[in-house]
């Protein structure tokens, strides 16, 4: 929405970003429970944010902070000149139906306009031209519920291209950082932990977020890379990348209907194909490894 009409398409951008590489459970901001992020430990929407732009040759402006320099940013925002506002905490947009309470979770919005207590926004959760009261917007801006460090009030303005990057060598020059997200057994062994955790039985917002956030987005990114890295030739990582997300998006019918047998198998065969990517990955960026014991 930003660097329109330049944009390779969310999916791309989301790829680049590193978001479908690997399995965590997380602790998130006021919930009580650890919960399962279809995304590695070591990986941050901001820094995905940043990676993205940054292999397609895009910088921008960041600040956060202060809440008076971002509403007089917001102020000056326009169509023309919108800005970046996020993360905000998604529980407390009051046009979201059904939340209205901190569930950890961040989002971004783009705003392009305030006029007299709302600000204007198109928000990508699914809601185009939509208005927010300030003080409403200002509170879930804040971030302090988010389950991650963040600097409240950060907008992201000034988007510019300083070189041009194709798609193709951008998704090339993201492999390292793939690599390094799926390093290390910390995805097999949150897949292990989840299969436990389903088996013991969920928490109320542990089973939210998978049956409604987490099973959808996760296999969706995990497509979408599938997709992207066969049109490269990568196509033993992408033959894993597409099985994955058929293993994460099966997994939505065991877990509503209370099937955790089901589930919990087809989380521990999941878990071993973390290895299998990396390694296919390694293999593509012609790089020498050992094969694990």
């Amino acid at each position: 929405m930003m660097i329109q009409p330049h944009s390779p398409g969310t999916a791309a951008l989301e790829v680049l970003g590193g978001s479908p590489f690997g399995l965590s459970i997380q602790s998130a901001g006021m919930v009580e429970q650890d919960l399962p992020f279809f995304c590695a430990k070591d990986w941050l929407p901001p820094d995905g944010i940043r990676t993205s732009l940054e292999l397609l040759g895009w910088t921008f402006d960041q600040q956060g902070g202060s809440r008076d320099e971002a509403m007089s940013i917001l102020r000056h925002a326009t169509p023309a000149h919108p800005v970046l506002a996020g993360p905000v905490e998604m529980g407390l947009l009051p046009h979201h139906p059904g939340l209205g309470q901190p569930i950890g979770a961040d989002h971004h919005v783009v705003v392009f306009g305030v006029e007299g207590d709302l600000i204007l926004m198109h928000d990508p959760h699914g809601y185009p031209f939509a208005t927010v009261p300030t003080e409403a917007f200002l509170t879930a801006w804040a971030a302090d519920t988010v389950g991650y460090p963040v600097q409240p009030y950060t907008t992201r303005t000034n988007f510019r291209r300083e070189r041009e990057v194709d798609l193709v060598s951008a998704l090339r020059e993201s492999i390292p950082r793939a690599i390094e997200l799926l390093d290390g057994p910390d995805s097999a062994a949150s897949a292990e932990r989840l299969a436990e955790m389903v088996e013991s039985g969920l928490g109320r917002m542990q089973h939210k977020y998978l049956v409604e956030y987490q099973i959808s987005g996760g296999a969706m990114r995990l497509s979408d890379a599938a997709v992207l890295f066969g049109s490269i030739g990568c196509t033993a990582a992408a033959r894993v990348m597409e099985r994955q997300a058929r293993l994460i998006g099966s997994l939505q019918f065991p877990l509503v209907t209370g099937d955790t047998k089901t589930a919990a198998e087809t989380l521990r065969v999941l878990g071993r194909t973390y290895t299998e990517l990396r390694l296919a990955l390694l293999q593509t960026a012609g790089i020498t490894y050992g094969v694990p014991d």
